[in-house]
Formats: structure tokens, sequence, C-alpha cells
């Protein structure tokens, strides 16, 4: 079943012919090699290219491990590039090729060839890429399934697709699937024998049952305000063990790295400035985070939140927490405290406050959800996305109200 991923598709065809590497990074099976052999070949074809002119391998198929050998590719290669035309080089698990770097620099020099890689694992993250052809490399990053793209395929009844998604994450094989048996085994599995021995064997980490502790405590706090220490904390009060911070601080860069999971920087509204640590830390696809910890931790609140901020992500915006500062007085004495904003998105010069709520059941909830925007005194748009409710809108304050369905089905409604 065909999966529309047009919005990636739209980000490789505005870099077609730009003379850089485009490097397709995301989280294993999340579509990569989806996205450049079928829909993007399609494209070209459907577009005028003609087969002959689209030079397309597999790096990571048996019939293919000939051509891991630099000389046998670039022999292959410049074989079937026999004219002038332009010829569309498709590389996938471009890992496994001896001496890539020198290889794509090889292809960047002939003018008439358009070049594209992936390639995630073990050996190889496609950030390498980028970090050997700095200003030569030009980066689409593919996330799992959006909840637009997942019901493009869900079957079920609508009023249960969000919490299915909120609970199986958006990989496609995942969403594919019929069965939630086969839905929850496949995750953990996944994690288990793809995502941390990736992990551990690319990183040459030895002490294995630490990296696996973290992610544990990681998947357990999504939502809320975390750094090294504080890990390193939990370690000896839960675990009854120690790790130094510096050691917490490699290991969520590996994962981070790996593409599992992504920070959110604290950001000073008032002083527009980062703050640093604490920080947030989100995981790609939220069914993973839950195969994790074996479905038992299913907090509706903060799983919306990690779906809201992957969708900000996903459509471009640089999403960091916010932070305000509020005097008050309080028994005759003027008093700060700092008021949290979920999350701050940028694009280019658009900037909107989003505050992510499951409902507002009293006006006491109200007034505490608003605090932190109604502290924020510049012209940007404040938001509210509601999950129950029916509200929408603007409210007396300017607040904008929108349902999290509407925003998952159109993030252009936070511009409207």
């Amino acid at each position: 079943m065909l999966i529309n991923r047009n919005l990636y598709l739209q980000r490789l065809v505005s870099r077609m012919h730009n003379g850089m590497v485009k490097v397709i990074t995301g989280i294993r099976r999340s579509g990569k090699s989806f996205l450049l052999f079928e829909i993007f070949r399609q494209y070209l074809l459907d577009h005028g290219v003609s087969a002959d002119h689209i030079l397309g391998l597999q790096l990571d198929r048996f019939e293919n491990r000939r051509y891991r050998d630099p000389e046998e590719l670039l022999a292959f290669m410049n074989a079937q590039i026999v004219d002038d035309g332009r010829y569309y080089i498709l590389l996938d698990e471009v890992q496994m090729l001896e001496h890539f770097s020198e290889v794509l620099n090889s292809f960047l020099y002939r003018k008439n060839v358009d070049l594209y890689v992936t390639g995630s694992n073990s050996k190889f993250l496609s950030t390498d890429v980028l970090t050997e052809f700095r200003g030569r490399g030009d980066e689409v990053h593919i996330f799992p399934l959006s909840f637009s793209e997942f019901m493009q395929v869900y079957r079920g009844e609508s009023a249960d697709a969000w919490l299915e998604y909120a609970t199986y994450g958006g990989l496609p094989q995942v969403v594919l699937m019929s069965e939630y048996e086969q839905k929850s085994g496949f995750l953990k599995r996944l994690f288990e024998e793809t995502y941390i021995k990736d992990i551990i064997e690319r990183n040459g980490i030895l002490k294995t049952q630490e990296i696996e502790d973290v992610v544990n405590i990681v998947a357990s706090s999504i939502g809320s305000l975390t750094n090294p220490t504080k890990i390193a904390d939990t370690f000896k009060s839960k675990l009854k063990s120690s790790i130094s911070p510096n050691t917490v601080r490699s290991y969520i860069k590996c994962l981070k790295e790996a593409f599992l999971i992504s920070e959110a920087q604290r950001f000073d509204v008032k002083g527009r400035r980062y703050i640093g640590s604490p920080t947030k830390l989100y995981f790609e696809d939220v069914g993973l985070r839950n195969a994790r910890l074996n479905f038992r931790q299913m907090e509706e609140t903060h799983l919306m939140e990690n779906i809201i901020y992957n969708e900000l992500r996903m459509w471009g915006y640089s999403v960091d927490v916010g932070s305000v500062n509020k005097r008050q007085m309080l028994e005759g004495r003027n008093l700060s405290h700092q008021l949290e904003v979920d999350f701050v998105a940028n694009l280019g010069n658009r900037r909107c406050y989003i505050q992510s709520v499951l409902s507002l059941p009293d006006q006491r909830k109200r007034d505490q959800e608003k605090a932190s925007l109604l502290a924020i005194k510049d012209a940007f748009r404040k938001i509210i996305i509601i999950k129950d409710g029916l509200e929408q809108g603007y409210d007396e304050d300017g607040i904008l109200y929108i349902n999290l369905k509407k925003f998952l089905l159109n993030p252009e409604a936070l511009l409207e």
C-alpha cells in the first residue's frame, strides 16, 4: 500500500541540481529507502527522465555486494554515463561502500550528475556524510509517519485513530500491521535488536547495561525537564548504582546521533537567550518509546506533547522549551517565579508560543495554562492545542485555541 509522502518528495525536488550531495537522514525504518527508490524515482520517470539515466544501487542487497568496492562502483557508474544528459545516482546504505567520501566526491566533480544517498547503521550515520561534505551536503530529514500520513492507511474507527497512533507510533511497517500483538512485538524486537545494538556497536560501548538504563530513564521522562546530573542521581536513588554525568551526556549524544531521540533547549523568552540545562528529551517515534517501557507508562499528556513536538519539527520549525519570568506581589513582597511554555516554535521570521493541553475542565485549569502565554508581551501568536473539547478560535485575551486533530491534519492551522 502506497503512503503519500509529498512533504519529503517536494523537499527533494526543491534540491535537484544544486551541486550538493542530498543526504536523506532519519531513524531506521522511517522510510528513507522507499522515499528515494520508489517515490522519488517515480517522480523522475513521470517528469521525463529516462530509466537509463536513473542509476540506483541498494548496497545492502547481496547481489550488489561487489559494488561495495569503490573501484567496482566507479567503473559500473562510469560505464552507465554514456552521454552529456543529466544522470541521477541513488545510493542506499552508502556506509557499506568503502572510502565512500572519496567516491561521492568523485561524482560531485561530474557536472551532469545529481547525487542522492541514504545510510544509517552501526558503522555509519547520514550525519557523517554531512560532516565530510561541509557546504556540499544537503540534508532532508525524514520522520516516521505523521498523523495525517497515518490516516491515509488507517482503516479503523476515526475515534480510535489517535489512541492507536499515540500507542504504536508511525513507523510505516508497524502502521501497516493489522494485529496489535504483532505491532507491539515488532516494536520491542526492533528497539532491542536494531537500535540499541547499532548504537552499542557503532560507539564501542562496553558497559551495555548502563546505556540500556539511560534509555529507560529517558523514555520514562519525556516531557520533563532533565539533565545528565539528574539522570545520574536517578541511577543512585533508583538503581543503586553510580554513573558520572559525563558518561550520561555521552550516551545521550549517541542516542541523538542515531536519531532515536532529540533535545529541546530552554529559551528565556523575555531575555531572548538560551538558558542551558535542564532540557527536554523527546523520542522520534512514540511507539518505540512505549515499546521500550513495555507499554506500561502511557501518560497521554506527555505522549501528546511528544507528538506535537515531532509534528512541528517535521514541518520545519525549530522548537525550544520556553521559560518566562513573572513577578507578582505575594504577602506584600514582590516575588518572581518561572513559568513554562511548552514550545517556542520558529519558522523563518515567524514565531508562535504553544501550550499542549488534554482538556480545560474549569476556569482554574484554563487560567493555569494561559498564565505563561499572557506573561509574554510580544505580538507573536499564542496558542493552546487542546485534545478534548470543541473550543476553537480566539478568546478575549487573544489566545488561539486549536483542536489537536485539526492541528495534526492541517499544521497550517497555526498560521490561520
